[in-house]
């Protein structure tokens, strides 16, 4: 009998001693490191919005999260939870007694787990320390490193770390990202029923998404209502109107990324101003881009596109046709698989980029044009020249002469001789200036350098800042290498009543709700209002009645230059309305001709015009007249109007002899 009793009392305190032998191995055995929870800095998503404040992209590396703090998540949110996971949250120290015993006899009748005991606090230790095994000695180490948090965290902070870890389905980490991604609503937005969607997640995130199974997911969170109605949490009324709810839901892709051109600019830029964890420090950038004229943009250009490729087959079944009459006709060998296009849109007064597309299908090449690919710009550099004439005292009416000429010059020892052209093959003799660039005359414009002077010409071009000018006669033709967004600045200078604006896409950042950079207006003076404006006329010819026709857009006004370069090698339009500023550029990318046929003004001008059509159709309240400038003088010579300055001032008119008056010797 005594041998009995010694062994139950050896056995009841063997049962007794059990737990705190076993709590003491695995607290000496094991290092219970709490600090990633302690000094909690998860990685967070980067949000790019356009100039209106809508999202173009998400950047994030591995986990798609944006952080909440405490202040932000709604108290019903925090009742919502309370409720259905862990009702006891605000009295326990991090594991519930009670609930440990009733899952332990569930599971002794079932002969398996049946019911977990996990707290709020226990789950957050299973999602960030340690792993989903279940395993008896993985719930022992779940309860103390429980029992550690809470000795130093609050319970508020142990409420905003599990928030923002846990995973809500469709790869949304935290509750402010599932917020946004389901419902594209803020937290302080959301309604009861949709904050017990949410709250309802964590259970199962897969199986009770909403964007997979709706009606399971409206009833669990049926069921968390339910919960806060028995606890007296919410009222009837309250009840039976979130019971009532069906949310929309929408079923995005994780990056929602609207322009992908874009969102690749705006990290290299970043990544130039040192900023290294784009993809992971939760930054907000605020673009000058606006999502309605970027993809407006995007379709202008894949019209010109496609106009061009339809043109291309009909030149060739013209040329099959040239061939069976006559055998020794040449083929055009062009590949048009290789060609491509950028187009870049800014407000000239500001700097603001507005649109920027860099090929003509960012799935088949990411590589942006716009802003990496530097060509010649040919023509289209021209009024650069003829601003430098019209700042020294010429006007639309001086008489430029016309005519060919030969230029020797010596290479690598050898003599050599240069005979440029025009394009239309043919000579005017004397031309007026204004003409010579409406017809875009290569024979005028390099007459006109030489007026000028080489020398004299590249002092007053280095007012533009352009780098890299050839230092010969080829500049007239515009021989420098230029990306369209470079190109789009230096038009600043004619767009903006001479004043040059630098172009720029990122407003401002922020991080942690402050601003960590700020876009600082930066500008050059180049010319008067009144020689600026002089351009501008020139220009609004060329798109009247010049090589520019094919850029018109009807219900505006439109200045602008064609630019096609050596062999059809590039073509370009870049112009200007009153308050915006487009450069289009097509070229094939390997840098062979496109076909012969190809110019500036017929494949770039279109894109350049559809745009415009676009531009007005969504913002039909913008300016659509330049603006005169005070100075401006108009002069009627021949029929037509020519305007002229203080500077640029009119031809003396020689007033006829009265028969009254006296002849004076």
């Amino acid at each position: 009998m005594k041998i009995l009793k010694r062994l139950f009392f050896t056995i009841l305190l063997l049962g007794f001693l059990t737990p705190f032998v076993v709590l003491g191995y695995f607290l000496l055995s094991y290092d219970y490191d709490i600090s990633p929870l302690i000094d909690y800095k998860p990685a967070t998503t980067t949000r790019i919005y356009d100039k209106n404040g809508d999202k173009i992209a998400n950047l994030f590396k591995k986990k798609h999260r944006y952080y909440a703090s405490f202040d932000e998540i709604p108290p019903r949110a925090i009742e919502a939870l309370v409720a259905i996971e862990d009702t006891t949250f605000f009295e326990h120290p991090g594991i519930n007694i009670d609930a440990i015993f009733r899952a332990a006899i569930k599971v002794l009748r079932a002969g398996k787990a049946v019911e977990g005991a996990s707290t709020i606090t226990q789950q957050l230790v299973k999602n960030m320390l340690l792993t989903r095994e279940k395993k008896l000695s993985r719930k022992i180490k779940e309860a103390i490193y429980a029992l550690k948090i809470e000795r130093f965290l609050t319970k508020e902070q142990i409420l905003e770390r599990y928030l923002n870890e846990i995973y809500f389905g469709h790869g949304y980490y935290g509750i402010k990202t599932a917020a946004d991604g389901y419902f594209h609503k803020r937290l302080e937005d959301l309604s009861l029923k949709e904050i017990a969607i949410l709250v309802g997640l964590p259970k199962a995130p897969s199986t009770y998404a909403p964007t997979k199974n709706y009606d399971m997911s409206m009833g669990r969170a049926n069921r968390v209502i339910t919960r806060m109605h028995v606890l007296g949490w919410i009222d009837d009324e309250t009840y039976k109107s979130a019971l009532a709810q069906t949310p929309e839901v929408f079923n995005d892709t994780l990056t929602q990324n609207k322009a992908p051109f874009i969102v690749d600019e705006v990290v290299r830029r970043m990544k130039r101003m040192g900023i290294k964890d784009v993809k992971t420090g939760g930054y907000e950038i605020y673009t000058t881009i606006d999502l309605r004229l970027q993809n407006v943009a995007k379709k202008s250009l894949k019209y010109a596109y496609d106009l061009s490729l339809k043109r291309i087959e009909g030149y060739k079944v013209n040329e099959l046709k040239k061939l069976q009459k006559d055998p020794e006709f040449v083929l055009s060998d062009v590949n048009t698989s290789l060609l491509n296009g950028a187009l870049v849109s800014i407000r000239p007064k500001t700097g603001e980029v507005l649109a920027l597309v860099g090929s003509i299908d960012y799935k088949k090449s990411s590589y942006n044009r716009a802003t990496q690919g530097k060509r010649q710009p040919g023509s289209a550099f021209k009024p650069f020249i003829y601003q430098v004439a019209i700042d020294l005292g010429y006007s639309g009416a001086t008489k430029l002469v016309d005519i060919a000429r030969t230029y020797k010059y010596e290479k690598n020892g050898e003599e050599l001789k240069w005979q440029p052209r025009n394009y239309e093959k043919d000579y005017e003799g004397l031309i007026p200036l204004r003409e010579a660039l409406v017809h875009s005359r290569n024979l005028a414009t390099i007459n006109l350098v030489n007026d000028i002077g080489l020398k004299q010409l590249l002092s007053e071009l280095d007012k533009f800042g352009i780098k890299n000018l050839p230092r010969d006669l080829s500049i007239s033709l515009g021989t420098i290498s230029l990306s369209p967004l470079e190109l789009a600045k230096y038009y600043t200078s004619f767009a903006n009543a001479g004043i040059q604006v630098e172009p720029y896409l990122i407003k401002n950042i922020d991080k942690h709700a402050q601003t960590i950079y700020k876009h600082k207006y930066m500008s050059r003076f180049i010319t008067e209002p009144t020689q600026a404006f002089i351009m501008t006329t020139i220009l609004r010819d060329v798109v009247r009645r010049g090589t520019g026709r094919r850029a018109r857009a009807k219900g505006i006004e439109l200045a602008g230059k064609t630019g096609t370069t050596n062999n059809n090698m590039d073509g370009w339009f870049a112009g200007y309305s009153p308050t915006i500023e487009t450069v289009v550029w097509f070229g094939n990318d390997d840098n062979t001709p496109m076909y012969r046929r190809e110019t500036g003004g017929r494949i770039a001008g279109p894109a350049f015009s559809k745009y415009y059509e676009n531009v007005l159709r969504l913002y039909p309240q913008i300016p659509r007249k330049f603006k005169v400038p005070e100075g401006i003088i108009e002069v009627t010579i021949d029929g037509k109007k020519e305007y002229f300055s203080n500077i640029s001032k009119p031809p003396r008119v020689q007033n006829k002899a009265s028969a009254s008056e006296e002849l004076l010797f």
